[in-house]
């Protein structure tokens, strides 16, 4: 297809060497002691001041990642920010009333109803009159990515065709080319077109790790591709065309992003939470088990909630279950367990 020419054509340079993964110790934290979704130090701070009705510091919370191109945390940041908007928005009626042109606040408002138009049943006609918000949002700071995030996500829901869709992914490269949460949504972008053929979303998204830094959130982008094979393909056989070394390769690369941050950190969290239950499909006990001591107290809702309504209870669930495989003793055959077995988990996960 076009699209995926399109798409593909930037990421085409060798792979860069990235670091092996390093074995932890020490028990988890108890049951009790985890948490979900727990935001680092500032955005606590303005989530906290946002619930008194205070909207300064999420201002200058965003404020701050736009004037220092910190594209990753701004992204993080305004999906957050927007989600606290849907249930608590005084603090933000109070930030459109005293600075209704703030490229900041801009950017917020197409997220948060982007996000409100996606949970109705009038998804796509929904989406199409938010369309004005996203151009206020990417006209309000021209060089920032994440307004053509939102474009891209937008687009999907609306079942854009693949010619606009390029254009917006273009756009988007042109002010980060190596912009994770741009990536991911072109991703999910494809997936949907394929109707769940996962090879091009593999090739996509191997291409786009090979040339990205090895500390860049874009390697953990082909298991971003392995979990929604793993999960969206299950049981209709969408996922048989991936070999599977692949779904192996792309666990290993999100292993070695892992191990360059420090554990029990909630930057990481979310891609960790995404890569244990990889392996935990993948049936790598071991590394899973180091991923889960990784993880630490910090628990994310996605993916967990995409099979239960207690996300948290979920996540416990799987972690229990793989301290258990992985301190099992050994087969009395004298074989030893695989690492890289291969089998599909149990139907239930």
């Amino acid at each position: 297809m076009v699209v995926t020419m399109a798409l593909l054509h930037p990421f085409n340079r060798t792979a860069r060497a990235s670091r092996a993964l390093q074995p932890l110790d020490g028990a988890f934290p108890p049951d009790d002691e985890v948490l979900l979704d727990v935001p680092d130090d500032r955005l606590g701070h303005a989530l906290v001041a946002a619930a008194r009705g205070e909207h300064a510091p999420a201002a200058a919370l965003l404020a701050e990642s736009r004037g220092s191109a910190d594209w990753e945390m701004r992204d993080r940041n305004t999906r957050r920010l927007a989600a606290f908007a849907r249930s608590r928005p005084e603090w933000f009626q109070r930030w459109s009333a005293a600075d209704p042109h703030d490229p900041d606040l801009l950017l917020v408002r197409a997220q948060l109803e982007v996000d409100r138009a996606w949970d109705s049943p009038a998804r796509a006609e929904l989406l199409r009159e938010v369309s004005p918000l996203i151009t206020a949002a990417a006209r309000g700071y021209d060089r920032d990515p994440v307004p053509w995030r939102i474009a891209l996500d937008h687009a999907r829901g609306t079942r854009a065709g693949h010619t606009y869709f390029g254009e917006l992914w273009e756009a988007a490269l042109r002010r980060a080319p190596h912009h994770y949460g741009c990536h991911v949504a072109a991703l999910r972008y494809l997936a949907d077109s394929w109707q769940g053929s996962y090879r091009e979303c593999f090739d996509f998204a191997d291409r786009a790790a090979q040339d990205a830094l090895p500390d860049s959130l874009i390697q953990a982008l082909p298991s971003r591709a392995a979990l929604a094979c793993l999960t969206d393909g299950a049981g209709d056989g969408a996922c048989r065309s991936v070999p599977r070394d692949r779904l192996h390769a792309a666990a290993d690369r999100a292993i070695a992003l892992s191990a360059r941050f420090p554990a029990a950190d909630p930057w990481p969290a979310q891609i960790r939470n995404k890569l244990m239950y990889v392996l935990f499909r993948l049936e790598r006990w071991q590394e899973a088990l180091t991923e889960a001591h990784r993880i630490g107290p910090y628990a994310t809702s996605f993916p967990w909630a995409r099979w239960s309504d207690d996300p948290l209870a979920f996540f416990l669930r799987v972690r229990g279950e793989i301290r258990a495989r992985a301190t099992a003793p050994a087969d009395p055959s004298g074989h030893p367990r695989s690492e890289r077995g291969g089998r599909a988990s149990p139907g239930d996960h």
